[in-house]
């Protein structure tokens, strides 16, 4: 019966290194992954506006503001449109797909929409050309991978 213990003993001893090599690991934080953009507006200006070439202006119903910035909804828009972008890049099977369908083009439809934040603008593009676009104040939009 003894002998019987004596393994218990050994088998505790186990667990108990195991569960502290657990614990070690669970307290290493893994390393956040760089950002691709470093700012909304850099994200705007150098992939939104090119992937979304839609023709806007005053006689269309799809509207946009070169000066997006100076409008607070569509901040906060882009801005989860820049973060749910750089979330699922990392996702390789469908992580663009998924954007698209639930961010993208939600956000985007309301954004240009006839009725959205933008419906008094006058800017305009041509048909195939990137949307409007003007460059914000400096420091309006720091940098977050500095």
């Amino acid at each position: 019966m003894t002998d019987v213990l004596n393994g218990w003993d050994e088998a505790e001893e186990l667990i108990d290194a195991r569960t502290e090599q657990a614990d070690d690991e669970a307290a290493v934080e893994p390393e956040e992954p760089a950002l691709y953009y470093g700012s909304v507006d850099e994200f705007v200006r150098e992939y939104l506006r090119q992937l979304y070439r839609r023709r806007v202006g005053p006689n269309t119903t799809a509207k946009w503001a070169a000066e997006w910035w100076r409008h607070p909804e569509a901040i906060v828009r882009l801005e989860a449109l820049w973060r749910t972008w750089e979330h699922l890049r990392l996702d390789p099977a469908t992580g663009m797909s998924v954007w698209l369908r639930d961010h993208a083009d939600y956000h985007m439809g309301v954004l240009l929409s006839a009725d959205g934040p933008f419906r008094k603008s006058e800017d305009s593009n041509r048909d195939g050309d990137p949307l409007p676009y003007t460059t914000p104040p400096a420091g309006m939009f720091p940098d977050m991978r500095n």
